[in-house]
């Protein structure tokens, strides 16, 4: 194949495949510019509401630019776009929740406004909580862009289909995996390095229930890996680090390893034996 033969392959290949496809560049800043509207500071940004209410119109006229690149229907873009924005309010008071659930539980957090700019794992939660409503909507593709751009940068990987509870918290959070059929209570604690997987990845298993389910008022540690659609970890329970869990533990459970430390003493090793080959 010549390089003009190439090229023309790619052109109409590609040109068809990305017909209906959201810009991705597009998508986000506007994820950047909706978390910043929600949270970032207005000093010196807006001297007025009415300022506000105007960038406030301009992202819902970015949100069904980028919805009609993949959906082509004004209609339909327009009833998403409504209906998306109609339950903003909702997310707000949401992410403020977790927000609050953070300070609360982290001794180095010195205020709501440090952790609603500064925390890695309340972005990456608001942007889930964003992607997730997309995903509820039935919108295809862009949920998932905005989910891996929130991984990018924070490396926190939450499916948009995943459902989470209220007043959730991600303690450092690099490193987490939390599934697409994840099931996630209300006031859970997640550290870094914590898995919520499949303990299968067949494609045949698409559309079954894959990822564990966590009630409410549970702390998974640093590390731990806790796979399987019918996992179920009860209320009140702690998770150690790097547990290794593929069954379901009851309601107030501490699951942990018991190490063994053994310390060398100031005396000399005994006189090794001498093996002759």
């Amino acid at each position: 194949m010549t390089k003009q033969d190439f090229v023309q392959h790619l052109f109409h290949k590609n040109r068809k495949r990305f017909s209906r496809f959201p810009d991705k560049e597009l998508a986000e800043r506007f994820t950047d510019d909706l978390f910043n509207l929600l949270f970032g500071s207005y000093e010196g940004r807006y001297d007025s509401a009415e300022k506000l209410t105007q960038e406030y119109q301009e992202l819902q006229n970015t949100f069904s630019a980028i919805l009609f690149e993949l959906i082509r229907d004004e209609q339909l873009v327009k009833q998403h776009t409504g209906h998306f924005f109609y339950e903003l309010p909702e997310l707000y008071e949401a992410l403020l929740l977790d927000a609050e659930t953070v300070l609360k539980f982290d001794p180095a957090a010195q205020s709501i406004e440090e952790v609603l700019v500064a925390y890695p794992g309340f972005y990456a939660t608001a942007i889930y909580r964003i992607a997730h409503q997309l995903h509820l909507q039935g919108i295809k593709t862009l949920p998932r862009i905005l989910s891996e751009y929130a991984h990018s940068k924070t490396g926190i990987d939450i499916h948009p289909g995943a459902e989470i509870g209220s007043s959730f918290a991600i303690d450092h959070g690099t490193g987490i995996v939390i599934g697409e059929t994840t099931v996630i209570g209300n006031h859970v604690k997640i550290y870094q390095g914590v898995t919520l997987g499949a303990l299968n990845v067949a494609k045949e298993l698409a559309n079954k229930k894959r990822h564990p389910s966590i009630e409410d008022h549970v702390i998974i540690y640093s590390g731990a890996t806790i796979l399987g659609g019918e996992t179920v970890v009860g209320s009140g329970s702690i998770i150690g680090g790097n547990i290794w869990l593929t069954h379901s533990v009851p309601a107030n459970s501490v699951v942990y390893h018991k190490s063994e430390i053994h310390i060398k003493g100031k005396d000399p090793f005994p006189e090794p034996l001498n093996f002759v080959i």
